[in-house]
């Protein structure tokens, strides 16, 4: 079961990296880890880098997958992201957080793509 789901959420941010490429963007980092935790897309949107969060689901008869971005969720995200533009001297430059959803009920899969889907989550 853990392996089965392993490979959807693969398959869910290689289709959502191809999504994001159709809209400009340049991928920078895929499942970015450090010892916050992990994002699974940086990307850059112009000047600004946009930190992804993907959620996929098999079908849309529950809960959607975007409910799934909970706030101790976006906690996380919002420190791994910190801490990426630490490392890497960006923390000058703007950043946002994008949640793209994918429902693979239909071929291809139905996604949603929420921009600034939340703000910068850190006590």
């Amino acid at each position: 079961m853990a392996g089965e789901r392993r490979e959807t959420g693969k398959k869910a941010e290689a289709e959502a990296v191809r999504f994001l490429r159709k809209q400009g963007y340049q991928i920078l980092a895929c499942n970015y880890k450090n010892r916050a935790g992990e994002i699974d897309i940086i990307a850059k949107d112009g000047d600004t880098i946009v930190f992804v969060e993907v959620k996929s689901k098999k079908s849309s008869a529950y809960l959607h997958p975007k409910y799934s971005v909970t706030y101790q969720k976006q906690r996380k995200i919002s420190m791994v992201a910190l801490a990426y533009l630490k490392a890497t001297r960006q923390s000058a430059r703007g950043a946002r957080f994008d949640v793209v959803t994918l429902i693979w009920g239909t071929r291809p899969p139905t996604i949603e793509w929420i921009k600034s889907a939340f703000e910068l989550a850190y006590p």
